[in-house]
């Protein structure tokens, strides 16, 4: 620096003269320069901001403890191996922080693409109550498979009627016999029955299939109007209803009993009759639950066989004692040896006495 100047030689006062210092316009100038290295410096230290890449270790200490976190609902399992399964979701990511990992809290402006317009919220602990949203329970069970065959008899109506398998007349005791007759109606074949029936002034009980009967409700009205009886018998004329779930049995035998009802409204429907007489105990629940008796035969003319008219004959005279149930068919393919047979066995069983009755 210059050394002052003595402008006076006075011993009483002694005025110093300062010269001027070269480049005070840069001096002025060093406080804005000093601040613009300071920022410099610590945007320097600040390192990359958050989109230049992924979160460094270093900046663990600013993310929360205990974010609130947001989780999409798991959607109902679907598919194979989804029955009885807990729902499984997306995994979470995670950053970590102080105490372990943390779940990232999402971004508010960006919902998760695959979250639906209602989800779950999972709450952290120490997370306020109000971060929670409405939600449905993400770990509710599918429904499971049917319950067991006990549970299922348990959960049958009790009976209406009795569960036994009827096989007589209301007479068994009286030279009475009751004709059935399974599979119609048939337009083809019913007519020729009831016109055997009528000429030896005979009535029957018919079992019909339901959806034939819906087919041909004018045939199902010229048997009741001919005063014969009604049986159900199956939807599907399933042989293996015995091997059936209890909701399947239900719909072989209400679903048939309400066709065949609707086709002859007011007239009463007495007996459920299971195709091929493949009976079970939750069979003969379920029918008397709905107020038909379980109806089964003591006489199998094997005419669905087609052995031929004779042998019908033989079967029939071989098994029938008194009371006995006759089972004959009016429908289920081709019948013209079942209308020869009861041409010839309608005379025969008057000859022998025998009156003509219902199932007990």
């Amino acid at each position: 620096m210059p050394k002052p100047v003595l402008t006076s030689q006075s011993s009483a006062t002694r005025r110093v003269r300062i010269p001027a210092l070269p480049g005070r316009d840069a001096v002025r100038r060093l406080p804005a320069l000093a601040v613009v290295g300071v920022l410099a410096l610590g945007i320097a230290a600040c390192g990359p901001g958050d989109d230049a890449g992924p979160a460094r270790s270093d900046k663990a200490a600013s993310v929360p403890v205990d974010p609130p976190t947001t989780t999409a609902p798991n959607p109902a399992p679907d598919g194979p191996g989804a029955r009885g399964a807990a729902p499984t979701g997306p995994a979470e990511t995670t950053v970590p922080g102080p105490s372990g990992p943390q779940p990232s809290a999402p971004t508010p402006s960006k919902p998760h693409p695959s979250a639906p317009p209602t989800g779950s919220a999972s709450k952290t602990p120490g997370a306020p109550s109000s971060a929670a949203t409405p939600h449905r329970p993400s770990h509710t069970a599918p429904a499971g498979p049917p319950a067991p065959a006990a549970n299922r008899a348990a959960a049958i109506p009790p009976p209406l009627v009795s569960t036994s398998i009827v096989r007589s007349t209301t007479n068994p005791g009286d030279r009475t016999v009751a004709l059935t007759f399974d599979d119609g109606p048939d337009p083809r074949w019913t007519p020729q029955v009831l016109a055997l029936l009528d000429e030896y002034n005979v009535k029957a009980t018919f079992c019909m299939v339901g959806p034939n009967a819906s087919r041909h409700p004018d045939l199902v009205r010229r048997v009741v109007n001919a005063g014969h009886r009604l049986c159900d018998h199956s939807v599907t004329h399933d042989e293996g209803i015995d091997k059936r779930s209890t909701p399947r049995v239900e719909h072989e035998i209400v679903s048939a009993r309400d066709e065949i009802a609707l086709a002859a409204p007011g007239h009463d429907i007495d007996w459920f009759r299971a195709p091929g007489g493949a009976w079970s105990p939750t069979v003969r629940q379920v029918s008397a639950a709905y107020g038909l008796k379980p109806l089964g035969w003591s006489v199998d003319t094997r005419d669905w066989e087609k052995p031929g008219v004779d042998t019908i004959l033989d079967n029939v005279r071989r098994e029938l004692r008194p009371g006995g149930v006759v089972l004959m068919h009016d429908a289920g393919g081709d019948r013209t040896q079942s209308v020869d047979a009861l041409a010839r066995l309608l005379p025969w069983l008057k000859d022998q006495g025998y009156r003509f009755a219902f199932p007990g």
